[in-house]
């Protein structure tokens, strides 16, 4: 199967370079002068010293010692005629002998017959070559593509400025032959066939053309099944219809199997080559190659009877056609190695010719190109005070906007003015301040393809036709008589003229026209070129240089192109990607990088290669505090049952992730680890067949590949987990299942060989035995860590450098990093070419500097930085270039942009080692680091090159220094050599930036106690030194805050004791205000009272509590509220405990705290810190290390989804153990995998449970009541007349300060 694409290759190849050959020069000594044996007659210019055509050829002395025209400006060239179309490889040019004048740029054109030429492009630009530095010298020119013409013009761009222009030339090449057909709009060629079917594997179908009409059958050919070939010329662009043994496929109901090329209808030749090899084919036109696989189930062509060229004519119907023929001239038409026009040519009896001529015959049409947007123009003259107006002319275009036609019309009756809106066409009469008449017609006339315009006035009745399609004529609402003017103005205005001679409301034309007739006479406009005729400025004549800056499409990602007459536009809509060409990713390339950004877990999009080909995937990122997760679902991760698979009918299911093979290989290549569980359920069902048979069930990886191995195995061995660990229900066997037992057990575990990720399919082939069933489940895909977004190295010697391969960017570059640096500068990275270059470097200590240079001159761009980037901080730098524009981009400083030039060279073409850290001549080396370098999303592995390289060292420490901020309320940044991460041991909070709030709810009653004692560790993992909590015995400060939402007063909130009676209560008065109890000694009480609002209001308020020494502040939603100064020697000795909601010991309350703690505290807290002790987190995660008491329902839940509940509604109550009972691992988890015994347990269960429920309710029943009973005795022996029997929301706010006494108020 292998061999078919490898043939498919090598004949593809083989047929490419063939065909090439041919397109260069058919002598490999091609470089014969061909100029030196011109007559003097075969000399033209635009203008001569002399005033006679001057013999310019190489080393002349005599005469006038070469050209040199009347004027030197930028109007002027010099023409050869060389008798004959040849093949031209190499120019050279020469001063004028004896004087001070000579060219030092030009340019080419080339023609085959003297009109309509074709400026000569390299790069897909116009090429300026380099002429001379003196009168003498010789200066030559190799052509990288030859040129087959006749006539060759040389037009000087700029010369010596202290002479003129001044020119003697050479041409190289030799002598062209080929076989032409010419083609009239009515004409074809029959290709015979010896047999009745002529069936091909494959093609070589190559030919050049050149068309006058942009549409038009080039060839054809079909079969009775279906097959069929047709190259059609349609609006300007070639489409390919091809199509293998498939019946439904018609030409005129079916899209173009491939379509290329764009403005092929300019009267200059194009060729084209179609290569087939079975289904596989190319298709190129010029130099753009479109691969594609043909349609149809066969691999060969079948076409019946003949081919037709230049059309598709009826069968028994002679001279009728399907389509439009094609008009113009066919080149060196082959097919399949026969020369079809030599055949024609010789009348050979395989050939019908109808009307076709073996000469290409070409009409001497004139196309102008208007350059310039605001200053050319095309003067005409008319025939003034003729009854009426006649004006037509053909353009083409790629903007929306531009003056077509101005006229001032005699007699008085107006300014006629013709102009493109908005791809529309509008006509109108103005007269003075009135419009007479106004015709709109056509859209989208921006195409870029010719149409013919036609205004005709007669009678006060006005015409305009658009591509032979009359506007409904429109009656002047007020008639007036026209009068034709005698200045027809043609894409513009000089700036010179007043409005009434020359109108222009929108910009000027920029584009071609063509065929200019007024009053019914063609306008000879080579008559305008020569001066003779009208006036011009800015323009090309008999030159039409539109060009298509869509193709190709630098649009990149899917990226669509629209285009001006000067540069191209992309609508990156919907692709994923932004910028200028659709460049840059939208999205970040891990989940990695979406938690430096600060983001927290959730589903995210990530574009593991950024800028490059792959697109974009969505995975659900978790981001916990050790670990950064990726997960990529698939269609299928639920436990799935199977029965009745046996080797001869195994069941197969494919997993589908919902992306391409690429797209989780760029994941998984990236990812520091990626894991799969597995899981096989099996009841007589065997899983691998161990130790040696055949496996029963396999799963498919990445290449395609079978594997035998299950979780918890690595590759290669054909066992389980259990088989490793020796812990297998049969010792003889190495998995679990493959006891093949009758009850239910399972083999569980985890693929973790990346190579092999992701799992694909799985194939199961033993459920088809009595009583045999199993149940599969396949995971996620699991993947950690970013083995780039890290990946640094340290240069610490100016001498030092890492090198890689060149960096190939042509069109497009991005490259981007991050560095900290002390020195004063240094290069991050260099890579050059023979003279194109890339360079970036920080150039002092607040500059960085982006060089490039495409062959243009280099391009320079700076960013200063109003802060020193030497200050040893991580600094991000991203720099790009590509067509449109080149950018620089430090930290979050304005983005430097300068654009692209549109003309010139445009392709970076490097070619030495790419250098980072250094130069090539190893001077102003880089000190300091640089992580994550990602080159058009390409990701450098600098720490592997750093492990063999002298004077760099793999890693950089100090990530904490810069990214330290990252880590909030309270928490401590660790270095990792990856990254760091954030501790929150000693914080109130949690989560991977310790801003995720812990917070429960408290019932009446509940109480969280925390004991003063000695420190313990919260966590396993870290180490005591920075996870155990220190506690003075006399503290000397309080550092207290947490969040609270109630809507219940009076109620206690925190009580802190000491041994010695000495305490801290924060508490809600009856009235709702805020009270804070300070008892330092017998002697010392102090209350401070905040009632600002009633604070039992059901939000979420913050109070932070901070003494240092005697110095008390209190602040209550970020509003300092109270500043208080103690007597001296204030403190705090031996504290006891710390208890949250109700004080459940026996302490001697005060009075006061004692009557709000009689139900403590209801409602919610939330992030509890008393200086590094976190108590409601310890209750909530390491009850069963920290020396803290929950009494009551601690239910935890966050404050801000409770602030529109009811604050008593409980949700999951917390517990230090398992909510759910302990299943047997060998159970499947699902109902769909039970056994019918299973079942009848179920249904005993449930009946069972049902009963408990009776009981439980009536229990229930009995004890409200008695509570009921209890709590309203209670309720009316401490709070007769405050409160209700249910502790609602109905505060009574009277009496506010008769019971919070020796109080601060504030």
């Amino acid at each position: 199967m292998d061999s078919i694409p490898l043939l498919t290759c090598v004949l593809t190849l083989l047929f490419s370079s063939l065909w090439r050959l041919g397109l260069t020069a058919t002598n490999y000594n091609c470089d014969d002068p061909l100029a030196s044996l011109l007559s003097p007659m075969a000399f033209s210019s635009s203008s001569d010293l002399s005033g006679t055509h001057s013999p310019a050829q190489l080393n002349r002395r005599v005469g006038t010692g070469g050209w040199s025209p009347a004027d030197s400006n930028g109007q002027q060239w010099l023409q050869m005629d060389l008798g004959n179309r040849v093949e031209i490889t190499a120019v050279a040019t020469q001063g004028r002998y004896g004087s001070s004048d000579w060219v030092t740029s030009y340019s080419l054109m080339f023609s085959d017959t003297g009109r309509n030429w074709k400026q000569y492009k390299q790069e897909d630009s116009i090429w300026t070559f380099a002429g001379n530095m003196n009168a003498d010298s010789v200066v030559h020119h190799k052509l990288l593509h030859s040129v087959r013409a006749r006539f060759i013009r040389f037009v000087p761009l700029r010369w010596n400025p202290s002479g003129k222009i001044g020119m003697r030339v050479e041409v190289y090449g030799c002598s062209y032959k080929s076989d032409v057909a010419d083609f009239d709009g009515r004409s074809s060629l029959l290709y015979r066939f010896n047999q009745k079917l002529m069936s091909t594997l494959k093609d070589v179908i190559s030919l050049k053309f050149k068309s006058m009409q942009g549409d038009g059958v080039l060839f054809h050919g079909e079969g009775q099944r279906g097959d069929h070939i047709t190259l059609e010329l349609q609006k300007g662009r070639l489409a390919l219809y091809l199509n293998l043994d498939d019946s439904k496929a018609r030409i005129s109901s079916n899209p173009p199997s491939a379509t290329l090329g764009s403005l092929l209808d300019d009267q200059h030749w194009h060729s084209v080559l179609i290569e087939r090899v079975g289904k596989q084919a190319n298709f190129t036109v010029d130099k753009h190659t479109q691969h594609f696989r043909t349609k149809g189930e066969a691999d060969a062509l079948d076409i019946d009877y003949e081919l037709s060229f230049g059309g598709i004519p009826v069968p028994g119907k002679p001279g009728t056609f399907l389509k439009k023929n094609f008009h113009g001239c066919i080149e060196n038409l082959y097919y399949n190695g026969v020369n079809i026009i030599d055949l024609a040519k010789r009348r050979k009896h395989q050939i019908y010719t109808g009307n076709v001529t073996f000469s290409c015959s070409e009409p001497q049409i004139v196309p102008i190109t208007f350059v310039n947007s605001r200053r050319s123009y095309l003067l005409l003259p008319g025939t003034p005070q003729i009854d009426g107006l006649s004006v037509s002319f053909q353009f083409r275009t790629w903007n929306t906007d531009g003056l077509l036609l101005s006229t001032e019309l005699s007699e008085g009756s107006g300014t006629l003015l013709l102009s493109l809106e908005g791809g529309t066409l509008r006509l109108t009469i103005q007269k003075m301040a009135n419009h007479a008449a106004e015709i709109l017609t056509g859209s989208k006339l921006n195409d870029g393809l010719w149409h013919s315009v036609s205004i005709n006035a007669r009678r006060s009745r006005i015409t305009l036709t658009l591509d032979n399609d009359a506007a409904s004529p429109a009656q002047d609402t007020t008639p007036v008589q026209i009068y034709s003017g005698n200045s027809y103005y043609f894409g513009g205005c000089p700036d010179n003229l007043t409005d009434s001679q020359c109108l222009n409301p929108t910009k000027a034309f920029q584009g071609c026209m063509r065929l200019i007739f007024i009053d019914n006479q063609p306008k000879d406009l080579i008559s305008v070129q020569q001066g003779s005729l009208g006036n011009f400025s800015d323009l090309h004549i008999d030159l039409c240089s539109i060009k298509d800056r869509c193709l190709p499409n630098y649009c990149e990602h899917g990226g669509s192109c629209s285009q001006s007459w000067t540069t191209f536009y992309c609508n990156c809509s919907d692709t994923g990607y932004m910028g200028a060409t659709c460049h840059n990713s939208l999205y970040k390339q891990s989940c990695e990088v979406y938690r430096h950004q600060g983001n927290t877990a959730g589903f995210f999009y990530i574009d593991a290669d950024g800028s490059g080909p792959l697109g974009p995937l969505q995975v659900y990122c978790n981001i916990t505090e050790d670990k950064i997760w990726t997960l990529v679902q698939h269609n299928n991760t639920e436990l799935t049952r199977v029965r009745g698979a046996g080797p001869e009918n195994p069941y197969v299911m494919a997993l589908d992730y919902g992306s391409s093979m690429e797209q989780l290989e760029g994941v998984i290549d990236g990812s520091e680890h990626c894991e799969q569980e597995v899981a096989y359920h099996c009841r007589r069902s065997r899983l691998l067949n161990t130790p040696d048979g055949t496996p029963f069930t396999w799963w498919i990886g990445r290449s395609n590949e079978r594997h035998p191995y299950w979780g918890g195995s690595p590759p290669g061995v054909q066992q389980c987990e259990c088989g490793l660990d020796e812990s297998c229900l049969d010792i003889r066997h190495f998995c679990n299942c493959d006891a093949d037992k009758d009850e239910w057990t399972n083999d569980t575990g985890f693929l973790s060989f990346k190579d092999h990720l992701p799992v694909t399919q799985i194939v199961i082939t033993d459920t088809n035995r009595s009583n045999s069933e199993a149940a599969w489940r396949i995971g996620p895909l699991r993947c950690y860590g970013d083995r780039h977004f890290w990946n640094a190295v340290s240069f610490y010697t100016e001498a030092s450098y890492l090198h890689f391969p060149t960096f190939h960017a042509e069109f497009s570059a991005d490259i981007s990093f991050f560095f900290k640096t002390t020195a004063l500068s240094g290069v991050f990275l260099e890579n050059l070419g023979i003279k194109d270059f890339i360079r970036l470097e920080i150039s002092s200590p607040s500059e960085i500097t982006f060089s490039i240079d495409v062959g243009n001159g280099p391009v320079e761009l700076v960013v200063q930085s109003p802060s020193l980037l030497n200050d040893n901080q991580w600094h991000y730098v991203r720099a790009e270039r590509n067509l449109k524009e080149t950018s620089l981009q430090v930290d979050s400083l304005p983005r430097r942009v300068r654009e692209t030039s549109e003309e010139g060279h445009f392709r970076l073409q490097l070619n030495s080692q790419l250098f980072v850290g250094g130069t090539s001549s190893r001077q102003k080396g880089f000190l300091g680091c640089i992580r994550s370098l990602h080159l058009n999303g390409q990701k450098l592995d600098l720490e592997e090159r750093a492990k063999v390289t002298a004077g760099v060292r793999p890693g950089c420490p100090g990530h904490c220094s810069s990214y330290g901020s990252t880590c909030h309320n309270g928490g401590k940044c660790v270095e990792k050599h990856s990254g760091y991460f954030c501790d929150c041991t000693n914080s109130p909070y949690e989560g991977p930036f310790c801003k995720k709030e812990v917070s429960a709810v408290f019932k009446a009653g509940t109480s969280v106690t925390y004991m003063f004692q000695e420190p313990y560790p919260v966590t396993k993992n870290v180490s005591l030194s920075s996870s155990a909590i220190y506690v003075d015995a006399a503290p000397s400060k309080e550092n207290i805050a947490f969040s609270f939402m109630t809507a219940q007063a009076p109620s206690l909130l925190l009580y802190i004791n000491s041994s010695s009676q000495d305490f801290l209560a924060v508490l809600l008065c009856k009235n709702g205000s805020l009270q804070v109890r300070y008892q330092l000694s017998k002697e010392e009480s102090h209350v401070f009272t905040i009632d600002v609002e009633n604070f039992a209001n059901r939000r979420i308020h913050r109070l932070k509590i901070n003494r240092e020494g005697r110095e008390l502040t209190i602040q209550v939603d970020q509003q300092l509220r109270l500043s208080y100064i103690f007597s001296p020697d204030v403190e705090f000795r031996a504290l006891r405990s710390l208890t949250l909601g109700r004080v459940t010991e026996n302490l001697g309350l005060d009075p006061e705290v004692a009557k709000a703690n009689t139900l403590g505290f209801v409602g919610c807290l939330s992030s509890v810190q008393y200086n590094h002790i976190a108590p409601l987190k310890a209750a909530l995660r390491h009850a069963t290390i920290a020396p803290v008491t929950v009494q009551g329902t601690l239910t935890e839940s966050s404050c801000g989804f409770m602030m529109d509940s009811d604050v008593n509604a409980v949700t999951t109550v917390h517990s230090s153990s398992d909510s759910f009972g302990k299943t047997d691992e060998r159970e499947p988890l699902t109902n769909a995998v039970r056994s019918d015994s299973a079942v009848i347990g179920g249904v005993i269960a449930v009946v069972i449970f049902i009963t408990f429920c009776i009981v439980g309710i009536m229990t229930r029943f009995l004890y409200q009541h008695k509570q009921s009973h209890r709590t309203n005795q209670m309720k009316e022996k401490e709070y007769p007349d405050n409160l209700d029997g249910s502790f609602r929301n109905d505060i009574d706010l009277q009496h506010t300060v008769s019971e919070c006494k020796r109080e601060y108020f504030i």
